[in-house]
């Protein structure tokens, strides 16, 4: 069993930044790859960063490449989305979600195991 909190989320003024945090219990997200989704009003849940049991591998949407890193704190059992040049379109509740039958993130949603509650960012025009 996983158990996975978010938290960081808030308000924040187009063009600034955000660092979310998710940490987990019950596992380690050294064991498994492990991704960040986000889901915006009316819209689906997608795919934003992942990365891999062995840090050695990212991925990144399109719409985030650039602007956004994900990364690990083994020691700490978390894991990090540092979101700078926020913008509007970024708005979204934000979801954490670990994949325990694979060791490299995928961007579908429905390879994931365990969620976290989400964190609401809100960017602002």
């Amino acid at each position: 069993q996983v158990q996975l909190v978010e938290s960081g989320g808030g308000l924040v003024q187009a063009g600034g930044s955000l660092r979310l945090a998710c940490t987990a219990s019950g596992r380690t997200f050294n064991e498994y790859g492990m991704a960040w989704f986000r889901q915006g009003p009316r819209k689906e849940r997608e795919f934003v960063a992942g990365i891999s049991r062995s840090d050695y591998i990212t991925d990144y949407a399109d719409s985030v490449k650039g602007r956004f890193t994900v990364s690990k704190d083994k020691e700490k059992n978390a894991v990090y989305l540092q979101m700078n040049s926020l913008k509007p379109e970024d708005t979204a509740v934000y979801y954490c979600a670990v994949d325990v039958t694979r060791m490299v993130p995928t961007r579908n949603k429905s390879d994931y195991n365990y969620w976290g509650q989400g964190t609401q960012v809100t960017v602002s025009s």
